[in-house]
């Protein structure tokens, strides 16, 4: 952490992972695969579909942005611009990892990014509204790769294409599933994917933002659970 008390942003890098959620009536479900077991970040751990920011994230075209609320609580203690790479990023990272499409159909306009050419293909544009912003965490010191992390819960019923399709999937994650929230635990999970569980399984039944965003906060000097507010909308 700097003299200014501000997070040293220098060894981390922006992340971003997608909670898909089904049957919330019923028996939830949420979407979870399998890294890999030469992973360098959390090996043969079953974990939400995910990853980093690249740069083009911040500049595709969404159908639709992030609800109001939600990007202001991903800039409480971050960047103003962030949101838009923060939901690109969740959305490419879901159609790569599980070939499943959160969007809108229509045709992109100008050069498509080489990492956003499959999901142009498919005659989607990125829809960012369903999204919901859930949980953030920061990866303790110490580890192989360190990452500012958003999680943002995301209902099944809003995929454009079959949730039980995951043949245009990439090989990054394996064994993709739906796993019950009450059976969840069986599965070799990461610490902080467990404590983002709890989250959800507390809110599965309800559809509205939460009151504030839970954030865990690493860094070299202390660990901090925080809340995020975000900045007091317009009226």
């Amino acid at each position: 952490m700097s003299e200014t008390g501000e997070i040293d942003k220098s060894a981390l890098r922006d992340a971003a992972s997608v909670i898909v959620l089904r049957d919330r009536e019923t028996r939830p479900k949420v979407l979870m695969g399998q890294r890999g077991k030469t992973a360098a970040f959390m090996p043969s751990k079953f974990v939400f579909p995910g990853g980093a920011v690249d740069p083009e994230d911040a500049h595709v075209p969404f159908a639709e942005p992030l609800e109001e609320l939600c990007a202001a609580r991903l800039t409480d203690n971050a960047p103003a611009d962030c949101a838009p790479a923060l939901a690109g990023a969740a959305i490419r990272e879901l159609w790569e990892e599980t070939g499943l499409i959160l969007g809108r159909p229509g045709a992109w306009r100008g050069t498509v990014p080489d990492n956003w050419r499959g999901f142009a293909q498919a005659g989607h544009l990125p829809n960012a509204a369903p999204m919901q912003f859930v949980f953030r965490a920061i990866t303790p010191p110490g580890r192989p790769r360190r990452f500012d992390a958003r999680f943002f819960l995301l209902d099944a019923e809003d995929i454009a294409n079959d949730p039980d399709d995951f043949s245009a999937a990439c090989d990054e994650l394996s064994h993709l599933q739906w796993i019950a929230l009450d059976a969840v635990r069986e599965f070799d999970l990461p610490f902080i994917t467990e404590v983002v569980l709890a989250e959800i399984a507390a809110r599965a039944s309800d559809r509205t933002p939460p009151a504030s965003v839970p954030f865990f906060r690493n860094d070299d000097e202390e660990s901090l659970f925080l809340r995020l507010y975000g900045k007091p909308l317009p009226d």
